[in-house]
């Protein structure tokens, strides 16, 4: 199993040289979602795992950042349990447990509502791991 790079910084310079690297619409969108996950949380930590993979977490994953041919793909950690009232969502809707937005070349994201989702699975990362801290004093 690949290891995550073990700073945030180089986390970060990663995740910018694959934006860089793509050089077209995909890396254009990574870089706008990017954004918009710090916007709506601060205190997101980035990582890169998987052999190249940007990561967002807080208090665990909150999601990926994967780029393919077709989509730039935001899959959510937990994101069976988030609330997507604006149904953002439109990808691995069959699990228990991920859900994913694919974004397609042209498409435009939502953001307000996306800022929304973003929150919204920090708060499913802090409510996971208050139970577990719970169960632990038990």
């Amino acid at each position: 199993m690949a290891k995550a790079i073990a700073t945030s910084e180089d986390a970060s310079a990663k995740i910018t040289e694959r934006i860089d690297e793509l050089a077209d619409w995909r890396g254009e969108m990574l870089a706008r979602v990017r954004q918009l996950i710090h916007d709506a949380e601060p205190g997101v930590v980035e990582e890169w795992k998987w052999r190249g993979v940007p990561v967002w977490s807080r208090d665990g994953i909150l999601c990926t950042g994967e780029t393919y041919k077709q989509v730039v793909k935001l899959t959510f950690a937990r994101g069976a349990a988030v609330d997507d009232p604006k149904k953002l969502f439109n990808s691995s809707l069959e699990g228990n447990v991920r859900r994913a937005i694919d974004i397609r070349e042209g498409e435009k994201i939502d953001e307000a509502a996306f800022k929304k989702l973003v929150r919204a699975a920090v708060g499913v990362n802090a409510s996971v791991v208050a139970a577990r801290k719970v169960k632990k004093q038990a």
